[in-house]
């Protein structure tokens, strides 16, 4: 055993006579400042801070091109969109891209014509609405002196109108924000003519971009990514028709409805409340009431009120008949799981997430579905929203229970009060017949 010193430590013994200690491994050699650095660490130091500026560059690159990975997503979809009258044409003869180019035509015409008949009604509204503001006051003003009995005149609120600081501050941030709307309309064009470009591309040149997708995967995986490419052509198209069902559906309801209160523009206010309503989702429906309303205030404020009630009971109609049935025949999904996914593409992408959503989540259930290995299902009743009434009863079952064993046994305590003979009771007589055979003339375990 070593030896210690006071303190509990081994003490260190000096080596025999004429021997040699052994040397240190290289590592101890020099100590601390002579020690030599290990040749890994300065390419592991390289290493990591290429990784950081790899990862710093590719997330200022990713922020950069947001705008266009959106753009190159919308254009996708609306790819998928169109891709059914597409090949539909193509497999007609014609080729790709001539049945691209007719499809696209057809919805630039018509998004033109629509576009233009809304901004002649939009300007003759305004120019009406313009001219008839003095009739619309002096209403205004009559009846909050009728009411209130207040001397208000025209004159003297037009005059506080123009005069006021609020008018003044507005016209002057309008007229320096010209120049702001005038480059966001030039961006929005830009946009536009991006999203055309990339969707056109992706139709026409569809069966070659699957070719060339395909060909860096093996034959497995081609047949998945073909199979996911077909789902997802046909959920997209099938949501498409959805909507333009529930469209159609409004816009005549809308129609009906503004016909009848002889709202002028009636058509084109129909046109407009069934897309609007239906490709802007969850306030789709009360942004496009609120154009009808305003001008059915211009014919009679009364009218306003009942196209607001109208459009609020379509509203939840639309909401809880008609587009479950319509979703759950077309796109398959669930309408929970249709709101959840709106929500979450608004909160990721805007707008274009609140479109895009619906599909993108029909395609990826569609395709995820396949894998989900399923099990018949068993016949207990709690599966059809039945409980069993023995296993789970409740606070009122127990009480009702333990009431009518409180009154069975008050009852057969009373009966010898009253004077019933034994047997006369069907209790009674059950028992009797259970013991005739050992005690005849004797009262049976029922009664006590």
């Amino acid at each position: 055993m070593a030896r210690t010193d006071e303190t509990g430590q081994l003490t260190r013994q000096d080596p025999p006579f004429g021997t040699t200690p052994p040397t240190p491994p290289p590592g101890e050699a020099g100590g601390g400042a002579d020690a030599r650095m290990p040749r890994w660490l300065p390419r592991a130091l390289v290493l990591t801070l290429t990784l950081v500026g790899v990862f710093q560059l590719g997330s200022w690159a990713f922020h950069q091109l947001t705008g266009l990975l959106i753009n190159i997503l919308i254009a996708f979809f609306l790819a998928l969109a169109i891709e059914p009258a597409v090949s539909w044409m193509a497999s007609r003869g014609m080729r790709r891209g001539l049945a691209t180019g007719i499809v696209f035509l057809a919805v630039m015409i018509a998004s033109a014509g629509f576009v233009t008949l809304l901004g002649s009604m939009l300007a003759g509204q305004i120019i009406k609405i313009v001219e008839d503001f003095p009739e619309y006051l002096d209403s205004v003003i009559n009846w909050i002196n009728t009411h209130f009995n207040t001397d208000l005149r025209r004159v003297d609120v037009q005059e506080g109108l123009l005069r006021s600081d609020w008018l003044r501050n507005y016209v002057q941030n309008s007229a320096s924000g010209v120049l702001d709307v005038s480059a966001q309309v030039l961006g929005g064009l830009f946009q536009l003519l991006t999203i055309t470009l990339f969707s056109f591309y992706f139709a026409a040149d569809g069966p070659r971009l699957r070719r060339a997708l395909c060909s860096v995967l093996p034959p497995a995986r081609q047949a998945e990514v073909l199979r996911a490419w077909e789902i997802a052509v046909n959920k997209t198209g099938g949501y498409l028709y959805s909507r333009g069902l529930m469209a159609l559906i409004s816009g005549i309801a809308h129609y009906v409805l503004l016909a009848g209160l002889d709202v002028p523009y009636a058509p084109v206010l129909a046109v407009w409340v069934g897309l609007v309503s239906q490709f802007i989702p969850t306030i789709g429906t009360y942004l496009a009431g609120a154009l009808p309303m305003l001008i059915a205030f211009t014919v009679d404020p009364w009218y306003a009120l009942w196209v607001l009630i109208f459009v609020v009971v379509y509203q939840q109609f639309e909401n809880y008949v008609l587009q479950p049935k319509l979703t759950s025949k077309t796109v398959d999904i669930h309408p929970a799981v249709a709101f959840g996914s709106v929500i979450a593409g608004t909160a990721l992408l805007g707008a274009v997430g609140a479109l895009i959503a619906i599909p993108a989540v029909a395609t990826l259930q569609a395709f995820l579905g396949a894998y989900v290995k399923r099990y018949d299902v068993t016949d207990d009743p709690r599966v059809h929203g039945h409980r069993d009434r023995g296993a789970g009863r409740g606070l009122l079952g127990r009480m009702r229970e333990a009431w009518s064993r409180q009154t069975g046994g008050s009852a057969a305590q009373s009966g010898p009060e009253s004077g019933e003979e034994p047997g006369s009771g069907s209790d009674s007589g059950d028992s009797g017949d259970s013991g005739d055979g050992e005690n005849p003339g004797g009262p049976g375990p029922g009664a006590s």
